[in-house]
């Protein structure tokens, strides 16, 4: 009988000395926490504290295009270049679940890794059914540890359910959407082309939202109809226009510089209707640190 113990006795010792070997980093349930870090129509940001460790962070911005990424911010950046397993693992009181690879996920020097969309709305996914993503390396300053690093799904929905809330909410266009903008005027008209009135209401509301743009600059041009001064004066007045419309609109006047040039740098023929009408113009360039 003693014989047949001594087997089972080593493998225990053996799986005491192998987990005693990986160091895990993890929220309990009474000290995990999520919360939504941004929450506007220009960012959205679902953060997780992990003890010890660092902050898992979900984003989303702004965009043509609906996007997530994920980003593990370590308090201890890694010194070398290795791979992280993602898996997604089943709690201990969901028996019957098996666990499974999400991904690899690239550890570089120096830098706070992260994934891409595809993986972070799985993790996502996974969180929401109570699974719980892990990230398992090898400890770059000592070789002879592995790392565990757990995302606690204990109280992640209430804040998902808030932070689906602000994704859906983004706006569908992004700062480089509208950082340069070319508007068109009706002719002899200080009125702006339907189609520039739909872009100023984007632009205005952009810069409603965003309190980081450093400066706008509107820069307002004629066609070469209606003699130079007058002209002069007409740029000077739609330049003027917009400065105002912007400043109705909640942007401090000392960020808008706002100037007409008349018919000067002209980037049409004037000859022709659909020229002269690219030379009505009026054009806004936004700069943020």
């Amino acid at each position: 009988m003693l014989k047949k113990l001594i087997p089972t006795v080593a493998l225990i010792l053996m799986a005491g000395t192998s987990q005693a070997n990986v160091r895990q980093y993890q929220a309990d349930l009474t000290d995990s926490q999520w919360q939504l870090a941004n929450n506007s129509r220009l960012q959205c940001t679902l953060s997780h504290t992990i003890p010890n460790y660092g902050e898992a962070r979900f984003s989303s911005s702004a965009n043509r295009q609906l996007n997530m990424s994920f980003e593990l911010d370590m308090l201890r950046l890694p010194d070398n270049y290795s791979l992280a397993e993602v898996r997604s693992v089943s709690p201990s009181w969901r028996p019957g679940h098996s666990d499974r690879v999400l991904a690899d996920m690239k550890l570089y020097k120096q830098f706070a890794p992260s994934l891409p969309k595809k993986v972070a709305w799985t993790m996502l996914n996974e969180l929401e059914q109570g699974m719980n993503p892990k990230f398992y390396y090898n400890d770059w300053y000592d070789g002879s540890n592995k790392v565990s690093v757990g995302l606690s799904p204990a109280k992640f929905k209430r804040a998902y359910r808030d932070f689906v809330t602000c994704v859906g909410n983004l706006l569908n266009y992004s700062f480089d959407d509208i950082s340069y903008t070319v508007l068109n005027y009706q002719s002899n008209s200080d009125k702006l082309t339907k189609a520039s009135q739909k872009r100023m209401a984007m632009i205005t509301e952009y810069l409603s939202l965003d309190p980081n743009l450093e400066l706008v600059l509107v820069d307002a041009y004629t066609d070469s109809y209606g003699g130079r001064w007058p002209n002069l004066k007409l740029s000077e007045r739609r330049a003027e226009k917009i400065k105002d419309y912007f400043v109705q609109n909640g942007v401090d006047v000392s960020r808008i510089q706002a100037e007409g040039y008349g018919e000067r740098r002209h980037i049409a023929s004037n000859q022709t209707t659909l020229g002269r009408g690219k030379n009505r113009r009026v054009v806004i360039r936004m700069d943020k640190p």
